[in-house]
């Protein structure tokens, strides 16, 4: 089992809680530990967390037992394996739309027999060559690590019976893409799009693949209905956001039924 497939069983095979990272914000990360979130998401995709950052950010989540996913935003070979020497538990590449993908991921990510990944002994992910035993680290990081396929596209969702069946690739959906390549832009919650959901998510459990997204709360009840391994439910900016513009619609609130104070002083004269 990778690190996600232990999480969940662990967790007794409920689905895990995880917030999103859009910057490197460390008290973000450790407020959401406390809050009791499972999961951080390292955005690297649209984000601009660097590789020092996010292998900072992986330590720090270690540290409070929270699985890591870095998103990253292709298969180059420089990106996949930055982002593995890194250390997460998790590794996301979107817009995976053939198989040639998955199989450069893979062979960037893993190392040999079953990739080509370039062996560097002193990284975070090799415990900075600490263990002696180099052949057994190396197959316990293959064994390890959780390699995501995001489905977020009309022609990924065609071949997503295909996509499933390659072994040693778990699948994340984005809602929101996937959404507006149907032509529904930010309907998630549009029938077209449930039914490619669902179609997904049975793609994967035919082929025993674990399956992780993010959603807003509108989505959270239809999601956990589809019983997914990992739902990140909230990110760093949308709780900024939230929390900032709730405490100013309360102090607002509280003003305007105050009267005001020029017109209570000038006693009604002019």
């Amino acid at each position: 089992m990778n690190r996600l497939q232990q999480a969940v069983h662990n967790n007794g095979g409920r689905t895990l809680f995880g917030a999103a990272l859009y910057f490197y914000d460390p008290l973000f990360l450790e407020i959401a530990a406390e809050l009791g979130y499972q999961a951080i998401w390292i955005e690297m995709e649209h984000g601009h967390i660097s590789f020092a950052e996010a292998a900072d950010l992986c330590r720090m989540a270690a540290g409070t037992g929270m699985l890591t996913m870095i998103r990253i935003p292709d298969t180059q070979r420089a990106n996949v394996l930055k982002a593995a020497e890194c250390g997460p538990d998790i590794l996301d590449v979107p817009m995976i739309e053939r198989p040639e993908q998955i199989h450069e991921l893979q062979k960037y990510a893993r190392f040999a027999p079953e990739g080509a990944r370039g062996i560097f002994s002193v990284s975070r992910a090799y415990r900075y060559g600490v263990p002696s035993d180099m052949v057994a680290t190396q197959k316990q990081i293959n064994a390890d690590l959780c390699l995501m396929a995001q489905i977020e596209t009309g022609s990924g969702l065609e071949r997503v019976e295909e996509l499933a069946a390659i072994p040693g690739a778990d699948l994340f959906i984005g809602p929101a893409d996937l959404a507006a390549s149907l032509g529904h832009t930010s309907q998630t919650s549009h029938p077209e799009v449930k039914a490619a959901v669902e179609r997904i998510v049975r793609a994967a459990r035919a082929h025993k693949k674990s399956v992780a997204t993010a959603c807003a709360p509108a989505d959270y009840a239809f999601w956990i209905e589809q019983g997914v391994d990992l739902l990140f439910c909230s990110n760093d900016i949308s709780c900024l956001k939230q929390a900032a513009g709730d405490n100013l619609s309360r102090v607002q609130e509280l003003l305007s039924h105050r009267t005001s104070p020029a017109l209570h002083n000038s006693g009604g004269k002019h």
